[in-house]
């Protein structure tokens, strides 16, 4: 069983690519993030030509998340249960559900923008309800994992360089520890296994070259418990689907299970 996270920046930007990408790998489970799309815009028929079910949550705004599966959709969740809202709304960042036999969330984690911020605080917050929404599943015997674009680079080898990132989110120790306490429900990162690259980076911007000098974040992360993990046979990031022409500035991050 093959499961990946993909913040593409865009699905309507990033189809053409997104449904190449799919055939190409064949992929069973993708968690997207980022869609950028209204619910009515989702591609929802593309999708099903190539055998996918899809379980959205999107607005239309700038966030936006999507479970699409080969291996069934059931008891979806659209939304992070007891999460915080922001600016008085609930944003459109997590959905569940179960996938054959394994259960996964795909979730967008807010970024936070500035430590001063209150989108810092919020982030800090949703990242919490994370915890209290996952815990249950995370210590359970099902295979069970959380992927996404987190928003924060768990050490300082995920960046590519530390001293650059100084005083900003993502980086934070408050952030960090979040993502320790996430971690303490019985989950693990995984980590890619073979790797071309020393730093397995899964976000450059796309300003000042930072994708053609390696200048990345690690920061698109598969969380998964013992159940999970034990099954993992490989891992990666698919750099190459951040290069050319109409690229989203994240890759995709790709699990085989033997499950």
């Amino acid at each position: 069983m093959r499961i990946a996270t993909w913040n593409v920046n865009s699905i309507t930007a990033r189809l053409p690519r997104l449904l190449a990408w799919l055939e190409s790998t064949g992929t069973d489970v993708l968690c997207i993030q980022e869609t950028k799309c209204a619910l009515e815009q989702f591609p929802a028929d593309q999708l099903r030509e190539l055998g996918y079910e899809s379980a959205v949550n999107a607005n239309g705004r700038w966030n936006g998340v999507a479970l699409i599966s080969k291996a069934g959709l059931e008891d979806v969740v659209l939304g992070l249960p007891g999460g915080p809202e922001y600016d008085g709304a609930e944003e459109p960042r997590a959905v569940a559900a179960t996938c054959g036999p394994v259960r996964v969330w795909s979730v967008y984690v807010p970024n936070g923008r500035e430590v001063e911020h209150a989108h810092y605080a919020y982030k800090l917050n949703w990242l919490q309800a994370l915890r209290g929404a996952v815990a249950e599943d995370a210590a359970g015997d099902r295979p069970f994992a959380v992927l996404g674009d987190f928003n924060v680079a768990p050490a300082d080898e995920d960046l590519w360089d530390p001293a650059a990132f100084v005083g900003q989110t993502h980086v934070t120790p408050a952030e960090r520890e979040a993502l320790a306490d996430l971690r303490g429900t019985g989950l693990s990162d995984v980590l890619p296994r073979a790797l071309k690259y020393d730093r397995p980076f899964t976000f450059w911007d796309y300003r000042a070259l930072g994708f053609p000098k390696n200048r990345g974040m690690r920061i698109d992360l598969v969380y998964g418990n013992a159940p999970f993990t034990k099954a993992v046979s490989d891992s990666y990031v698919d750099r190459e689907e951040r290069k050319g022409k109409g690229a989203s500035d994240h890759a995709p991050v790709v699990v085989d299970l033997e499950i």
